[in-house]
């Protein structure tokens, strides 16, 4: 993984000290909060219902072993002792004071890590596959494109004070893992008819209030051209979006506004202006940064230990056969820690969790760790003959359940427990439905199914490409809660489509049972995933056994 230079650790510490300097400005009354917001957006700190929050970058969801046990300092030294993951691979402090934010900041630096840009009409954290450098789909590894566009990014004059904030994701593989198309801008890497690797394109995707797929702008990008093509679709943009409405500014509206093509053709013509002035040196950086991203020397031996395990004890075989995916080496694989025990938040993470899978990943990952945008922790690479040691210590600590991709395994967003944007509650809606179908036993037979909860228009918590998506609002003072069906988060991306009227709070969980239930009886066998019967059947049997009293009085 990337280790800061001498130019990088001296970099953070300036803006940390300067970030320092403006809190005492504003404890001293010296700045008003008006005055201080776009200074602490740039640096990550929100203000929330009740606290200020500290969003903590985890760049493309890389992180080794020290820096997971400083993310448990912060826990429990300045927070209430867990933090919580992100669909955006960060890391969020609910409870942090002022006065010590910028202490918090300076630990950070300790390890490498910071809150830069991960606010603010910026370009925000850029994301990655969660199984980079692992998957054994992957074409490349995509991280060092995605240090590259950190660091070009990063205090870009240009680009701190746009119409809105901008989102860049690249994915590796031929699955996407990385939600590519949901994003304002996506890298992601092909090869041509010739065998050459490249990068494809994609732009205007997004989800809140409009949500929108991706677009193909370019199918084919050689690479020395993809950070001069990046800064020409952003530099377009911040020139030609709307500044006169925020929920008409992101590039989404300018692409389904202007047309693809007009975009195209202004992407082109000022490509042609900036791709002479980039010499090569950002292609010596590129080298220089993918030398840091060398795959580990992946051990050999026995697997036996493994195979043992699996067929002796069914509750390791269900962890295995639910938590871990293939590896690009046969004697590895890539575990999946679930941070979403049924009944507990999701993506809440607390510091003695945090630092036993700190410990694991030293102990027997090469050191390495992930987070995946689905608020989940991942070891990349795992020798098999580790696993049931591995296994062994998760079920110890309450990160051994074996419910990744099952109905349980549920994106949440904060909701109105945190969020101050938020019209209702998200995080209970997601333990309810986890411990109901817990109660049943039906979780593993219903299959793959992906559940995103979001408590506001915002959709930070994806509900638009969920399999089933709830979005909790606010209806005359009362929550109410929209269903949404055959939503799609991979290369396969596709919004989905409303049901109908919403539920009360008490009335969204009794909801979404009808709808499995239906899938069970639909589905045409044991391996037809809920979304495949739903594409298969349509909308119009779940809508018949999801709002059984409207069927009544149409009879």
């Amino acid at each position: 993984m990337y280790k800061y230079n001498d130019f990088d650790s001296a970099f953070l510490a300036e803006r940390n000290a300067q970030f320092r300097a403006q809190v005492a400005r504003r404890i001293d009354g010296s700045l008003t909060e008006d005055e201080f917001k776009p200074l602490r957006l740039m640096n990550g700190l929100y203000l929330q219902l009740h606290a200020y929050m500290l969003r903590v970058a985890i760049p493309y969801g890389t992180l080794n072993s020290a820096q997971m046990r400083q993310l448990a300092l912060l826990a429990e030294k300045w927070d209430k002792g867990y933090g919580h993951f992100t669909t955006r691979q960060n890391i969020q402090y609910n409870w942090p004071k002022l006065t010590d934010v910028p202490d918090m900041l300076d630990a950070l630096a300790d390890v490498e890590l910071h809150a830069i840009q991960t606010s603010g009409n910026t370009i925000r954290n850029t994301t990655a596959d969660h199984f980079a450098g692992a998957a054994a789909d992957e074409i490349e590894d995509p991280r060092p494109i995605a240090e590259l566009i950190r660091q070009w990014s990063t205090d870009h004059p240009e680009y701190q004070f746009m119409g809105r904030k901008f989102k860049i994701a690249v994915s590796g593989g031929e699955k996407d893992r990385a939600v590519t198309k949901a994003h304002d801008l996506a890298v992601r890497v092909v090869r041509n008819d010739a065998g050459e690797i490249g990068y494809q394109i994609l732009i205007g995707g997004g989800l809140g209030r409009t949500p929108m797929i991706g677009q193909v702008l370019r199918d084919f990008l050689p690479r020395e051209q993809l950070l001069p093509y990046i800064e020409t679709v952003v530099s377009v943009w911040n020139q030609i979006g709307r500044r006169d409405n925020k929920y008409k500014a992101r590039i989404k509206i300018t692409v389904h506004e202007l047309g693809l093509e007009t975009i195209r053709a202004k992407v082109e013509e000022r490509f042609a202006l900036i791709l002479p002035t980039y010499s090569g040196a950002d292609q010596e950086l590129f080298a220089e940064i993918s030398a840091h991203f060398t795959p580990p020397e992946f051990r050999k031996g026995s697997t036996d230990a493994y195979s043992w395990a699996y067929d002796a004890d069914p509750v390791f075989r269900s962890w295995a056969d639910t938590n871990l995916s293939e590896h690009r080496d046969a004697d590895h694989a890539i575990v999946t820690i679930s941070i979403k025990a049924h009944g507990q938040t999701p993506g809440d993470a607390s510091a003695d969790q945090m630092r036993v899978m700190a410990d694991l990943a030293e102990q027997y990952g090469y050191d390495e760790l992930r987070i995946s945008h689905e608020q989940n922790v991942i070891l990349p690479h795992v020798h098999k003959s580790d696993l049931p040691a591995i296994h062994a210590t998760l079920k110890e600590h309450g990160l051994g359940t074996a419910n990744i991709g099952l109905i349980s395994d549920i994106i949440a967003c904060p909701g109105m427990d945190y969020c101050a944007l938020a019209t209702a509650r998200a995080i209970p809606v997601a333990q309810q439905i986890a411990l109901r179908f817990d109660e049943l036993k039906l979780e593993h037979d219903i299959g793959h199914l992906q559940i995103k909860i979001s408590g506001c228009i915002n959709a930070c918590g994806h509900h638009h490409v969920g399999h089933i998506g709830i979005l909790g609002l606010d209806r005359a003072g009362v929550e109410n809660y929209q269903i949404t069906l055959g939503g799609d988060a991979t290369e396969n991306a596709a919004i989905g489509t409303r049901t109908g009227p919403g539920f009360a709070y008490d009335q969204i969980v009794p909801a979404i049972e009808r709808i499995v239930y239906a899938y069970l009886d639909l589905r045409d066998n044991a391996d037809e995933t809920f979304l495949e019967t739903y594409t298969r059947v349509g909308m119009d049997p779940f809508k018949t056994a999801l709002y059984p009293e409207t069927q009544k009085k149409v009879a």
